[in-house]
């Protein structure tokens, strides 16, 4: 099992991807201006890098879920996060979430349309083997919860 879909627990994903945004907006007003740019630790993101960083993952997720449902069986592309996070001093908190929350909002959209078959449509990636729309779908609802955490932790240490 992938490391974010066994995040999920018995939570639908796609209830957990539409409420994201909304949890990331309370998150960030709590951490304030000064505290969202103040990594957690050294080598770590920051909160505004970790909203940035959801920001270009959903960009991704939006194109594999496209391409899944468009294509047969395709191959899906893996990407470097920390080679896109290179480029996250471009962007302010406010940027990224107001991206973040779109994105999300129109990819919401399209989940809450398929059919069971098309939820079932297959692909492959190229370290986690044949994958689902299905998966990629809790994939994507996983890797929320595991930044969402992130954020509540770096709450908690400026309490």
């Amino acid at each position: 099992m992938n490391p974010y879909t066994s995040q999920l627990g018995s939570q639908d994903p796609v209830r957990v991807l539409s409420a994201t945004a909304a949890r990331l907006h309370e998150l960030l007003a709590s951490l304030g201006d000064e505290r969202v740019n103040r990594p957690s630790a050294p080598g770590k993101w920051s909160p505004r890098e970790i909203v940035t960083h959801l920001a270009d993952s959903e960009i991704a997720h939006s194109f594999r879920y496209r391409q899944v449902l468009a294509e047969e069986n395709p191959v899906v592309q893996p990407w470097d996060q920390e080679q896109w996070a290179r480029e996250y001093g471009a962007y302010k908190t406010e940027q990224a979430l107001r991206a973040f929350a779109a994105l999300r909002e129109w990819n919401v959209a399209l989940l809450r349309s398929l059919t069971a078959e098309q939820m079932a449509r297959p692909a492959k990636h190229p370290e986690r083997g044949d994958i689902t729309v299905r998966e990629l779908i809790e994939t994507a609802a996983g890797h929320d919860i595991n930044h969402l955490r992130q954020l509540e932790e770096a709450l908690k240490r400026a309490a």
